[in-house]
């Protein structure tokens, strides 16, 4: 495995995403952060602590489990589900999509689906720690930490230190 991202390159990039979110609506105020289960939780959370102190404001979190959305439902192992948690309302807001490595897109697909069940955002963003490509939908992050290019032979392996104890991101290839 080759590490591409130490703790610093994570920390720069959620500290960029911040600002750029705050950026790109003109303030936090209507935005509202939902990190998708499992490693976009700690990372939206730590985007939010970036924005608030941007913003000298709280920044709502939300969790997201898309288990039951996942288009290869029926082809995977019963999903343990995780908890989803919307502490406010979406209806009229910016809601930014907080997850860890954007790939082919079928998980964003997912959190939508799961997401516009919940009520109607005025708006959608993406927020991904790594951007790998690969694409199989036309999908795209708003915000990226790092672009990542990759082979289809390879993976990447995101790990943080609230869930993992170790903080970075990897490549490595797969046989």
């Amino acid at each position: 495995m080759k590490r591409v991202l130490d703790e610093k390159d994570v920390a720069r990039a959620i500290r960029r995403i911040a600002h750029e979110i705050s950026e790109r609506n003109r303030g936090a105020g209507d935005v509202i952060l939902v990190g998708i289960h499992t490693r976009g939780i700690p990372l939206a959370d730590r985007i939010g602590r970036e924005l608030a102190a941007i913003e000298d404001t709280e920044i709502p979190l939300g969790t997201l489990d898309i288990g039951l959305y996942r288009d290869d439902f029926a082809s995977r192992p019963a999903p343990v589900i995780g908890r989803t948690d919307i502490p406010d309302t979406i209806e009229g807001r910016t809601v930014v999509l907080v997850d860890d490595v954007l790939y082919t897109g079928r998980t964003i697909r997912a959190a939508l689906d799961a997401l516009t069940d919940m009520g109607r955002p005025a708006r959608i963003q993406l927020a991904v720690l790594v951007d790998r490509g690969h694409r199989e939908l036309p999908i795209r992050a708003d915000y990226v930490g790092k672009n990542l290019p990759t082979s289809e032979k390879e993976r990447v392996t995101v790990h943080l230190q609230e869930i993992d104890g170790e903080e970075g991101v990897w490549i490595e290839a797969t046989l």
